[in-house]
């Protein structure tokens, strides 16, 4: 099973929902790019997209503080 150290992807970061959107918009792009190859894996993009932002391979935009 794959776990997931949530401070350790928390670190720095000023929003929780900031960082579920990212991982969440990142899966989807994924999938989308896994279905218009035709990859097939058994790894779920949910946790490839978690694996790419921990090792900052993905920027996460987080909102001001007026658009909370």
């Amino acid at each position: 099973m794959h776990k997931v150290n949530v401070d350790e992807l928390f670190a720095g970061k000023q929003s929780k929902y900031a960082l579920v959107v990212g991982v969440s918009k990142r899966a989807r792009e994924i999938t989308e790019e896994f279905e218009q190859s035709g990859i097939v894996t058994e790894d779920k993009p949910v946790l490839m997209a978690i694996d790419e932002i921990k090792n900052h391979e993905v920027d996460l935009v987080e909102p001001d503080e007026d658009e909370l």
